[in-house]
């Protein structure tokens, strides 16, 4: 894997934190790369801001701060507003659809939306609301292999919590599929495995 920049955003209990250190655990534990994770919180915890800046890489990671975003996840509408402004013209943006207005962007900019919370609530918890983003991100970016997501998932959760989580980073992974195939793009590798 080449250096890929990636900011995700939202608010206090969306996970976005544990959503960042699931893809970089699956670079740098399950596919022999690096990672680099820096996190930011808004003064209160549940509800304000969070941000983390990840850094993937197949080579050591020199600087850990991300200067032009490659890849931006958001899950709230501060966060679209405050970091769309620093994604790059080509760049991917991946918003929860549901809680992100979009207003107009570079022409080329790549963005694909997801009812990430719909999706959770549908299979028991809104509060894995994230790792259905992880799997709609991993399909959508191709940038990891969806194996390494899912034990970076198993790995990363409580054991009460795995299967739950494992069946949410399946639902974001087939929806994305979906998506992606009514755009013509069908190239994107299935998951080796599904949990019911």
């Amino acid at each position: 894997m080449q250096l890929t920049e990636i900011r995700v955003a939202g608010f206090g209990g969306q996970g976005v934190i544990l959503f960042a250190m699931i893809i970089g655990k699956a670079a740098s534990i399950f596919e022999s790369g690096y990672a680099t994770l820096t996190q930011s919180f808004g003064p209160e915890a549940r509800g304000g801001a969070a941000s983390a800046q990840l850094i993937l890489s197949d080579e050591p990671v020199l600087y850990p701060y991300v200067t032009s975003t490659d890849i931006l996840v958001v899950m709230s509408q501060e966060a679209y507003t405050k970091f769309t402004p620093e994604l790059k013209d080509t760049g991917i943006l991946i918003v929860e659809e549901d809680l992100v207005s979009l207003s107009e962007l570079p022409a080329g900019i790549r963005v694909y939306g997801v009812p990430a919370t719909r999706l959770a609530e549908q299979i028991g918890k809104r509060m894995v609301l994230n790792v259905v983003m992880v799997g709609f991100f991993a399909a959508i970016t191709g940038l990891l292999a969806p194996d390494s997501l899912r034990k970076a998932v198993a790995d990363s959760v409580p054991s009460a919590m795995q299967d739950l989580n494992l069946k949410a980073f399946d639902e974001g992974f087939d929806f994305s599929l979906t998506k992606l195939k009514k755009l013509g793009k069908e190239e994107v590798e299935s998951p080796p495995c599904q949990h019911s």
